[in-house]
C-alpha cells in the first residue's frame, strides 16, 4: 500500500508514524518545513527558553523508518481525476491525506501585517528576539507598553510568561530598575473563549496577579509604527503581538472546486475523515467538533492511519469519534489552568498536569527518552541571545 501524505505538522507526522509500523506500506511525507514544529510550546521559546522545546528535525523523527520517504515542497494543486498533487513538480497518489495546518490571518486590519511580530514559528520568535534585544540593548529603552493582540491559549500563555522574561533582558542589559506594562487585548466578553467562564476568570485573576492588564470585548482597528487604535483609543507601542486570527490553509481555498467546507472555511468530511474519494482532511483543516487542537491532529492522525490499514487487511472500518483529552493553558512560573469536561485544576496542580501533557505530546513524536529530553529543554530557564542581531526584521 503507498500513503501520500501533505503537512509536517503533528496529524501528517503522527500519520505516517503509524503508518510506518505496517512494513508492507510506503509512506511519502511531503511538506514545506525540514523541522516539526510543537506548537504549545512556541510561547516559552519565545520567552527565551531552549528552542529545542520547540522544533525537531522531521529527519531525524523517521530516521529509523525506511519505509518513509521526506520530500520538502509547497504543494498548491490537486486534479482527484487524475489523483495528482503539484508543487514544484507532479506526484501521484493512490491515497492521500491532507493535514496542512493553519495560517495567521489579520482580518484586513490595517497596519498589523507590516507592524505586528507573532511567534507561530522559528523566523518569528527570532525576529520578535532581536526586536526586544536591540530596543533594550542598542536604545536601552523598555517599551512603554507591550500589547499581545488575542486573549486565546496562546495569547494567555504568552502574557504570563513575558514579564519574566522582559525583567531578565532589562537586568542583561543594566537598565535601570522600572514597571513593565504588558496589556492583553481580546475582542471577546472574556478570556479563553473556548473554555468555560470559570477557566476563564480564573485567568483574569492569574494575569491580574501577574500585572497584566486585560482588555476584553476590545476591537483593534488599525496599527502604526506608533502604536494601536482600539475601540476608538490610541495605544502607545511599538511592540505589538499578535496572537489571534488563524484560517484554513489557502491550499483548499486554491482548490475549492474540488471541496465542500462549512462557514468557518473548514473541509466538510465524512464519519472517516474523507473528503472525497481516497482523499482524507485531519486537523486543523477538516470540519471535526474539536479542530484547531494539537491532540485532535493526532488524533484524526492516528484514526486515518489505521483506518486505511483496516481497508488493507480487509477489516471493517470504524467510524470517527471525537476524543477530547481537555485543555491545558499555563500561565506564568508553575500554574496552569486544566479543564476537561466538569473537572478543572488550577495552580501546581493544573502545572503538573501541563507537564504531563507535554511529555505524552512529545512522545507521539518521538521516542520516549527524547521526548524526556525535549521537555526537559523547556524546564531549563537561559537567556537565549538571538544568534543574528544585525539581520534585518
Amino acid at each position: 500500500m503507498n500513503i501520500t501524505i501533505v503537512g509536517g505538522g503533528f496529524g501528517g507526522v503522527k500519520a505516517a508514524l503509524e503508518l510506518a509500523k505496517d512494513n508492507d506500506t510506503k509512506v511519502t511525507l511531503i511538506t514545506n518545513n525540514k523541522n516539526f514544529v510543537y506548537y504549545p510550546s512556541l510561547y516559552s521559546t519565545a520567552t527565551g527558553h531552549d528552542h529545542k522545546e520547540s522544533w525537531v528535525p522531521i529527519e531525524f523523527i523517521f530516521r529509523d523508518h525506511a519505509n518513509v520517504k521526506i520530500t520538502y515542497d509547497a504543494i498548491t494543486s490537486i486534479d482527484p481525476a487524475k489523483k495528482t498533487i503539484t508543487g514544484s513538480k507532479t506526484y501521484k497518489y493512490t491515497k492521500l491525506i491532507l493535514s496542512l495546518g493553519s495560517v495567521t490571518t489579520y482580518f484586513g486590519i490595517e497596519g498589523l501585517d507590516h507592524y505586528a511580530f507573532g511567534i507561530k514559528s522559528e523566523q518569528e520568535i527570532r525576529t520578535l528576539q532581536k526586536h526586544l534585544f536591540r530596543q533594550m540593548g542598542d536604545e536601552g529603552v523598555v517599551d512603554k507598553n507591550y500589547v499581545i493582540i488575542g486573549g486565546g491559549p496562546t495569547g494567555v500563555e504568552l502574557a504570563g510568561a513575558l514579564g519574566q522574561y522582559l525583567e531578565k533582558l532589562r537586568v542583561f542589559f543594566g537598565l535601570r530598575d522600572q514597571k513593565i506594562h504588558i496589556t492583553v487585548v481580546e475582542a471577546n466578553p472574556r478570556l479563553l473563549p473556548r473554555m468555560s467562564k470559570q477557566a476563564s476568570s480564573a485567568a483574569l485573576k492569574r494575569l491580574r496577579k501577574l500585572g497584566v492588564r486585560v482588555e476584553t470585548n476590545k476591537m483593534v482597528q488599525s496599527a502604526s509604527a506608533k502604536g494601536l487604535m482600539v475601540s476608538g483609543k490610541p495605544i502607545e507601542t511599538q511592540t505589538i503581538i499578535w496572537t489571534s486570527g488563524v484560517a484554513n490553509a489557502p491550499f483548499f481555498k486554491q482548490n475549492a472546486q474540488h471541496f465542500n467546507f462549512n462557514p468557518r472555511g473548514k473541509v466538510v468530511v465524512d464519519d472517516y475523515l474523507q473528503a472525497r474519494p481516497d482523499v482524507f482532511v485531519i486537523g486543523d483543516n477538516a470540519d471535526t467538533p474539536l479542530s484547531g487542537l494539537a491532540q485532535t491532529a493526532i488524533h484524526d492522525g492516528v484514526f486515518v492511519a489505521r483506518h486505511l490499514l483496516q481497508l488493507k487487511n480487509n477489516e471493517k472500518p470504524k467510524k470517527y469519534k471525537t476524543k477530547n483529552l481537555g485543555v491545558v493553558v499555563p500561565i506564568g512560573y508553575n500554574w496552569s489552568i486544566y479543564e476537561r469536561g466538569g473537572i478543572r485544576l488550577t495552580g501546581a496542580l493544573g502545572a503538573f498536569m501541563r507537564d504531563a501533557a507535554d511529555i505524552v505530546g512529545h512522545h507521539d513524536i518521538l521516542p520516549m527518552g527524547h521526548a524526556i529530553d525535549t521537555w526537559r529543554a523547556g524546564t531549563r530557564p537561559r537567556l537565549r541571545i538571538p544568534e543574528d542581531l544585525s539581520a534585518t526584521e
